[in-house]
């Protein structure tokens, strides 16, 4: 028995897994934001309700873990920011712990139950409140031991126009403490970002993408900037890595007529030439951290 966690920085979801195939939720949590102790002891009482002794814990989870350190970096939960973290819950826990990065785990269940399960190199795109991404190849997510790769929404790579007619793009600051970085254009806020550059007018992704639909020109024109300032960079990712599917998760996932939009330009950008969709709405569209934990946690108990 493996208990995996899915955590966010609003809450802790915990689940009872003996298979790959069947994973059991447990009631969610409210994830502790400053208190460490509290954070430790959340997750012993999600232990407790699962019963019996598990073989291991396994965390999908909002942050990084640098594959030097094994600090984890995480803004969204100030207590456990710059900890060590598999080593300190180790030692609270009495068992052994295995972290990974939220969108890693969301690659993983993408490659190993989803839309990838019959590719052998799997690029798992998140376009949430911003970007985030996981890779896997022949099964097994690269990041297994911590590490950056996939975070293809970082770093000063935004095209300076964009769009049909073509329209000049300002240099956003990025969180990440760079400028240009694709995470300031992409995912929800990056959308609605573009539309008030564009038309000067503040609207909520959720209202741009259904104007778009209903045949909106100005919200047309949004999206023609924001998909193509997004596809480059992806199928730059697609040339490096090899991919041959790309699941989408994330609030924009649900747009399936964007993720169309994307996924045609973005295979008139790649030098291998696809017939089929290659950008692709995720399939595990429930939980796809805790399988993903759930995927990691079985594959290390089984090396």
């Amino acid at each position: 028995m493996i208990i995996c966690f899915d955590i966010g920085g609003s809450a802790i979801k915990g689940a009872v897994t003996h298979s790959p195939e069947r994973i059991f939720p447990l009631p969610r949590r409210t994830t502790p934001l400053d208190d460490f102790r509290g954070f430790v002891e959340t997750l012993e009482s999600v232990v407790d309700e699962a019963g019996g002794l598990p073989d291991r814990i396994a965390i999908s989870i909002t942050g990084v873990i640098d594959p030097e350190t094994r600090r984890i970096k995480c803004a969204n939960i100030p207590c456990i920011d710059r900890r060590e973290l598999a080593a300190e819950l180790e030692a609270a826990l009495h068992l052994p712990v295995i972290i990974a990065n939220d969108a890693d785990c969301f690659a993983l269940a993408e490659a190993g139950v989803g839309a990838g399960r019959a590719h052998r190199i799997v690029f798992g795109a998140i376009l949430g409140t911003g970007v985030g991404g996981g890779l896997v190849v022949d099964g097994r997510l690269i990041n297994a031991d911590g590490g950056f790769a996939g975070e293809w929404g970082h770093g000063p790579v935004v095209a300076a126009k964009a769009g049909d007619p073509a329209i000049a793009i300002p240099l956003f600051d990025c969180g990440c403490g760079q400028r240009g970085c694709v995470d300031t254009v992409g995912g929800a806020r990056g959308l609605e970002r573009l539309h008030e550059t564009v038309h000067g007018k503040t609207l909520s992704s959720h209202e741009i993408i259904e104007a778009w639909q209903a045949g909106s020109e100005e919200a047309a024109r949004t999206i023609d900037v924001f998909v193509d300032l997004l596809s480059s960079p992806l199928a730059l990712v697609i040339n490096i890595t090899g991919a041959t599917i790309v699941p989408v998760g994330g609030g924009l996932s649900n747009a399936q007529a964007l993720l169309a939009e994307i996924d045609r330009r973005v295979r008139s950008r790649i030098l291998r030439r696809f017939d089929r969709p290659l950008v692709v709405p995720g399939e595990c569209r429930l939980e796809p951290g805790l399988i993903g934990a759930a995927l990691l946690g079985f594959e290390r108990r089984g090396a």
